[in-house]
């Protein structure tokens, strides 16, 4: 194969790949149209209720709504072009298109890393500096963090775009994935790819040990502070706020781990797509659902919410 300057490849024909049967296509599209119908509904829904609801106006809904504003946009990088895919005979993407593809779902995966991190600092505070907590968490550290999430996210996301991008690419470009994930496409450079991948693991890991070590220290100090209150009725309020928060953290990471550092001998590419449908479409549809059901504050703003309309 002659190797080609990527700015003469025009397009990459991206595969659906989950299946090779024609007849689970539409199925696949009912399906996945569903889901994401599901996750606009449920995070644009909980953006909603929670900017007009007078009781959920604190630190801790503020970075729910911002969490629930990601998901919707996490979910609509891959979800059309995916549903776009399953109908069309000639499944391509420009090279742009390919580009910012990847670029905003690193980027947006990356800023859910770092705001879940940023959720879990706010737990610890109300819960372990109770008086101190209006203070601390005031709208400015707030705002703060969320835009710090944004910023981290977006800059991890350029540097694998830019050095992904820069590789020349070999003809015919076809990208063996549903969407344009960084592994599959730098499969197709005819250049050798060994620091991009060794960027990928570093970068990637790097915020994978960050955000889950502030995460695991926040929660081993409200887990003490926790274990101190002498009533079984206080520690279990004090420790209600954060079981939602725990089972999203768990969804979340708990995919990207299982995909990243099992064993390599499972490691093949249809269970790689296969994970990938689950923390790019799955997961965004259950977080609303999660912060939904188990949080009677959210619930009782709901009722009031449909009582008013």
């Amino acid at each position: 194969m002659t190797p080609v300057n990527h700015t003469d490849v025009h397009e990459f024909l991206t595969l659906v790949g989950l299946t090779d049967n024609p007849r689970l296509q539409t199925p696949l599209f009912v399906l996945f149209l569903l889901i994401y119908f599901i996750t606009l509904a449920g995070n644009l829904g909980m953006v909603v209720l929670i900017r007009s609801s007078s009781q959920l106006q604190s630190p801790m809904y503020f970075f729910l709504s911002n969490l629930s504003l990601l998901d919707a946009c996490y979910s609509s990088v891959v979800a059309p072009r995916t549903l776009m895919n399953l109908l069309m005979e000639k499944k391509t993407i420009s090279l742009a298109g390919c580009a910012a593809q990847l670029f905003f779902f690193i980027g947006f995966g990356t800023t859910e890393c770092f705001l879940l991190a940023a959720m879990a600092y706010d737990r610890y505070v109300a819960i372990c500096c109770p008086l101190l907590y209006p203070s601390i968490m005031s709208p400015r550290v707030c705002i703060l963090l969320v835009t710090s999430s944004y910023v981290l996210g977006l800059l991890h996301s350029l540097v694998h775009t830019d050095f992904t991008f820069s590789l020349p690419f070999c003809q015919p470009a076809k990208v063996d994935h549903f969407y344009c994930n960084i592994v599959p496409v730098l499969a197709l450079s005819c250049s050798d790819t060994h620091f991009n991948r060794q960027l990928i693991f570093g970068l990637a890991g790097l915020v994978e040990m960050v955000t889950i070590s502030a995460i695991l220290v926040s929660y081993t100090f409200i887990l003490s502070a926790v274990s101190k209150i002498s009533s079984a009725k206080g520690r279990h309020k004090a420790f209600s706020t954060c079981t939602s928060h725990l089972a999203g953290v768990t969804i979340f990471h708990g995919s990207i781990l299982a995909l990243n550092f099992r064993p390599k001998a499972s490691t093949t590419l249809s269970t790689d797509k296969i994970f990938a449908v689950f923390y790019s479409l799955v997961v965004p549809m259950l977080n609303p659902l999660i912060y939904s059901l188990r949080n009677r504050e959210v619930k009782n703003a709901l009722k009031e919410f449909v009582m008013w309309k």
